[in-house]
């Protein structure tokens, strides 16, 4: 598996992508930000201006049953957000 592992198509993001030419990502939480540069640079074509990320922590989560109280936590993750240089634009929905 690859350092990307899927991009985030949210309201928020896509506005952002329109403005400020800014995109998300969910990538492989070892990545560092040179890595998800060269990465989204190789996958798409663009150049990258900027890199931020953040590290989520797997919310803990709990639901009632017929058996009792099932408990567990989703997944850590990490996102990286990019701002790509220029003109460049990023089409989530080409290849559809």
């Amino acid at each position: 598996m690859g350092i990307i592992i899927k991009p985030i198509v949210t309201e928020k993001l896509t506005d952002q992508g329109e403005k400020l030419n800014r995109y998300g990502f969910i990538v492989d939480r070892k990545a560092n930000k040179i890595q998800i540069k060269a990465a989204v640079e190789q996958m798409y074509n663009v150049s990258v201006a900027e890199v931020n990320t953040v590290n989520y922590h797997g919310k803990k989560k709990s639901r009632y049953t017929k058996a009792g109280i099932l408990r567990g936590r989703m997944n850590h993750f990490k996102k990286a957000y990019i701002t790509l240089s220029g003109d460049d634009k990023i089409d989530f929905y080409s290849n559809i």
